[in-house]
């Protein structure tokens, strides 16, 4: 593990690691500091903020003005336990050398250290001035790098749109069912995906009722698919009239379909155990599918499928929260098993219903 803070540095106790968030006043550093202030096993160190240091952590977000943290410039953090960084694109691999001094674990919920090549940056991003650090960060979803996670010195949190997309698609690729398979893949996100200062793009009046196309192709997600699946999809978002949520559907054409028995194989062997995965395929009720309602504000993933025999497809559903499971949920999940806690420590909510638009 690099050299950084240890337990008894900074907010922590003989109980507990102290955390600190990197970029806490957007939406994903908020989710991160509740997560945080309600874990059993962290304690919030700092929060910063360039923008609003020296003012409440509540003046910013308000289901958190029972927190007596305020947020301090990004120059003034001080060495801890374990360091969330949720800033744009660009700005961790430019500070890596310092979070890693700073922190025995960073935990970046950027995209600058998902991808396990410096190539791979050159063609889906604006290249990479950090790769040396690339060979040790560990892709942050559980579900798939569990054993890789524990001492991990840098955890990648994953895209929303490729954590939707893997979930829904990863026991299937392990069972070997999409060998030779044409796969299109579209994904409904809400607003919040496009952060605290979405543009006007992201206004209320723009984005109020839409349906809109807003990546038809070359999504940079799609290389964390193909990375994490180990094959090529057609990739399509979609921007819809709600704030938190991602719902992907893939129609996979394969060489030769395999049976409902086949699948019910695949996805109870990949997720029968798994804590934070619920499989949604038809049944009865209301909500017979994957729906990102169903899991607002949790770090569940709902998972389920179709066989079309008279087209010989199969549609794969999944939904998520795209700020907790696709996000800082996520990255809590990742550190809870990287630093040897509980897996669902801070994670336990089970979502409501009936509940309003996500």
């Amino acid at each position: 593990m690099a050299t950084g803070a240890t337990p008894e540095t900074g907010a922590g106790t003989a109980d507990t690691v102290s955390a600190s968030v990197v970029g806490a006043s957007g939406f994903t550093g908020g989710e991160l500091l509740r997560l945080l202030a309600g874990h059993p096993r962290f304690a919030v160190a700092q929060a910063t903020s360039r923008e609003y240091a020296n003012r409440t952590v509540g003046s910013v977000h308000p289901n958190l003005r029972h927190l007596d943290v305020r947020f301090v410039s990004p120059d003034e953090i001080e060495p801890v336990d374990v360091l969330f960084a949720a800033m744009p694109h660009g700005a961790s691999m430019e500070r890596i050398e310092e979070f890693r001094d700073l922190a025995g674990t960073v935990v970046d919920l950027s995209a600058d250290f998902r991808l396990d090549d410096a190539t791979k940056y050159d063609e889906w991003y604006d290249g990479h001035t950090a790769p040396e650090h690339l060979d040790d960060a560990v892709y942050a979803l559980p579900e798939r790098h569990r054993d890789e996670l524990p001492g991990a010195d840098i955890v990648a949190s994953g895209g929303c749109n490729a954590t939707a997309t893997i979930l829904g698609l990863g026991p299937l690729a392990d069972a070997d069912l999409l060998d030779g398979a044409d796969v299109v893949v579209d994904v409904k996100v809400g607003s919040s995906e496009g952060g605290a200062g979405g543009g006007e793009a992201g206004s209320h009046p723009e984005r109020s009722g839409v349906v809109r196309p807003y990546a038809p192709t070359g999504h940079r997600h799609e290389a964390e698919i193909e990375q994490e699946l180990g094959l090529s999809v057609s990739f399509t978002a979609h921007a819809v009239d709600m704030v938190r949520g991602a719902s992907a559907t893939a129609h996979v054409f394969p060489e030769d379909l395999p049976t409902k028995g086949d699948l019910w194989t695949a996805f109870r062997g990949a997720y029968e155990d798994e804590p934070f995965v619920r499989l949604v395929a038809g049944g009865g009720g209301v909500y017979r599918y994957p729906e990102p309602k169903a899991v607002a504000a949790t770090n569940h993933a709902e998972v389920g499928f179709e066989l079309d025999e008279r087209n010989d497809r199969l549609v794969v559903f999944s939904a998520i929260d795209n700020m907790m499971k696709g996000s800082a949920g996520q990255a809590v999940h990742a550190a809870n098993v990287a630093l040897g806690f509980e897996e669902t420590a801070g994670l336990d909510f089970q979502g409501l219903h009936p509940v309003g638009a996500p």
